[in-house]
């Protein structure tokens, strides 16, 4: 279990050398490959132009590769979403995918337990483990606003990701900061780029990423020693390529200019777009809109009818209101053939006045017509053609009116 203590003279085994002495079946482990290749169609080595078959092969030779995780200022959230992945299972994961030597979250260990776990995983494995790091650090006033057996978090931080192999922030909060740096920041909360800016981090921002995205850069680590391509933000960009707005399912409905104006209204029951009610969508680079959690179709917030808060972005999570709607920056925008999203406010022009007027007369016209024409009042006067007999204001024998005038 994670946090039990190695012999020294142990060597980490393979992925496949796990799987076949856990009675893992190969079934089970190409599933697993083939969810991480929908999680990462291209952009990462190990499943680019490949079928699950092959990934499965190529993985099965890895090492697994030893995983230190610290967690500070977080809320929990980036390890449940990675006991939230269906294929595999935490069991699966955790045991025979990778080798989690510390997390103080799932070991069974504690306090001087805990303590010795991590300091024996750090010498055993210098250099070559992968040092995840969930949760913002407190900086100001020294950074006694968090310690870990008596030490700063910031002192922590050093310690344990200055002798790993790669550094990976998962989630916004270690990424950049997240919720705990919004304003007023009591604690000076920042991310790890932000202590250790000579490192090579790749950041893994959003509350809570996709798991396979976590696990792709972490296998491929193991499998070639190098880290995917990375985005200005050092975010992979196989998982962080595009705007949500693009390949959003309501997409259609923006072109459209079919927009939610209320929570619970037709619109929203319909699936209309979101954008006027604060969908950040169009500013948010993340996979949520073709990578959903947990494999279950529509398991992300637009999915729900929730707006995109841009939980990715450094510049908008818990910085925007929730429902302020913002610009559109990006070349994602609707065509010039539509109606605009907000017509603007001004007079109107005498022609149009006057083509109004015009047809409202007609309209007018037509109803009074068509109302004469339909009249079932006996002696109605204002019948059309000759007037029954009889009828008010219809004297027999007056030669203009009545039967008598065609006699």
């Amino acid at each position: 279990m994670p946090g039990r203590l190695r012999a020294s003279s142990r060597t980490l085994d393979t992925i496949d050398e796990r799987l076949i002495r856990c009675g893992i079946t190969r079934r089970a482990f190409v599933q697993f490959c083939s969810s991480l290749m929908i999680a990462a169609p291209f952009g990462l080595a190990i499943t680019d132009e490949k079928t699950p078959e092959d990934v499965a092969q190529g993985l099965g030779k890895v090492i697994r590769p030893p995983v230190i995780w610290i967690a500070f200022q977080d809320c929990t959230g980036c390890t449940e979403t990675l006991l939230r992945t269906s294929h595999p299972d935490l069991g699966d994961l955790i045991l025979h995918i990778i080798s989690l030597e510390y997390h103080e979250t799932l070991m069974a260990g504690s306090g001087a337990q805990a303590e010795e776990a991590l300091r024996q995983a750090v010498d055993r494995y210098s250099g070559k483990y992968v040092c995840i790091v969930e949760g913002s650090i407190p900086t100001r006033d020294q950074g006694v606003y968090m310690k870990l057996a008596g030490r700063p978090a910031m002192q922590v931080l050093a310690d344990v990701a200055g002798k790993a192999g790669a550094i990976i922030a998962i989630g916004s909060c270690a990424a950049w900061g997240g919720i705990p740096s919004a304003d007023p920041d009591p604690t000076g909360a920042v991310g790890v780029v932000d202590l250790l800016p000579k490192k090579t981090i790749v950041n893994i921002p959003g509350c809570p990423p996709n798991p396979y995205t976590l696990l792709g850069v972490v296998l491929q680590f193991a499998a070639s020693g190098t880290l995917p391509e990375l985005d200005e933000e050092r975010r992979p960009k196989f998982a962080y390529d595009r705007d949500i707005h693009e390949h959003c399912p309501r997409r259609a409905h923006f072109d459209a200019g079919h927009f939610v104006r209320q929570f619970g209204d037709q619109g929203h029951r319909e699936g209309w777009c979101l954008y006027e009610m604060g969908c950040k969508g169009p500013d948010t680079h993340a996979g949520c809109s073709t990578r959903h959690f947990n494999e279950i179709p529509d398991v992300w917030p637009i999915g729900i009818g929730a707006p995109c808060i841009g939980c990715t972005e450094k510049s908008i999570a818990f910085r925007v209101p929730m429902f302020k709607v913002i610009q559109i920056h990006t070349r994602a925008e609707p065509p010039a053939t539509y109606a605009p999203i907000s017509s603007p406010q001004g007079t109107i022009s005498p022609l149009a006045t006057g083509l109004v007027g015009a047809a409202a007369g007609a309209l007018l016209g037509a109803g009074y017509v068509a109302s004469r024409k339909f009249s079932n009042v006996p002696g109605d006067q204002s019948l059309p053609g000759p007037n029954p007999p009889g009828g008010p204001g219809t004297p027999d024998g007056d030669p203009s009116t009545g039967p008598k005038a065609s006699q």
